[in-house]
C-alpha cells in the first residue's frame, strides 16, 4: 500500500515554506507510515509551476523544493496499463455524464494501477474515480 501525492499537497507545502522533510512528516501523520510517491503526471504539473513563477527567486525556490523531494520519493511512470485504465474510466464516467479533469484522471489511474491511494488538498475530482481511495489533508 502507498500514496500518490497530488501536486496540490506539494504546492501547499512549498507555499507554506515547509521543507520536503516536513511535508513527508505531515504525510505520515495524515496517512500512516506507508510509501509516499509522485506520479510522472503530477511531477509534470510541479515542473510547470516552476516556470510560472513570477521571479527568478520563486522559480529557484520551487526547483530546489521539487528536486529535494524527488531525491526521497519514487516517481511512478505513466504506463500503457495506466493509459488503458484511464481510458476505460474516462469512457465509462463520460457516458454517465461525469467529467473528470484529465490530469486528475491520469494521477488517479496511476494510483489505482499501483494499488495506492491519492493524498490531496482538493479531493473533489479524485472522488469521481470509481474504486480510488482518496485521503484529504
Amino acid at each position: 500500500m502507498g500514496l500518490i501525492l497530488d501536486s496540490s499537497v506539494v504546492i501547499a507545502a512549498e507555499r507554506r515554506g515547509d521543507t520536503p522533510v516536513q511535508l513527508v512528516q505531515q504525510v505520515i501523520a495524515a496517512a500512516g507510515n506507508q510509501e509516499a510517491a509522485l506520479s510522472s503526471v503530477g511531477l509534470t504539473e510541479l515542473v510547470h509551476g516552476i516556470y510560472r513563477g513570477n521571479s527568478a527567486e520563486i522559480q529557484l525556490r520551487r526547483r530546489m523544493f521539487i528536486e529535494e523531494l524527488r531525491i526521497g520519493l519514487t516517481v511512478y511512470p505513466y504506463t500503457a496499463e495506466t493509459a488503458m485504465l484511464a481510458g476505460q474510466i474516462d469512457g465509462e464516467q463520460t457516458a454517465k455524464g461525469v467529467i473528470i479533469p484529465f490530469v486528475d484522471l491520469l494521477i488517479g489511474a496511476t494510483a489505482l494501477t499501483l494499488g495506492f491511494s491519492v493524498l490531496t488538498v482538493n479531493p473533489r475530482h479524485f472522488q469521481l474515480i470509481p474504486g480510488l481511495d482518496v485521503i484529504s489533508i
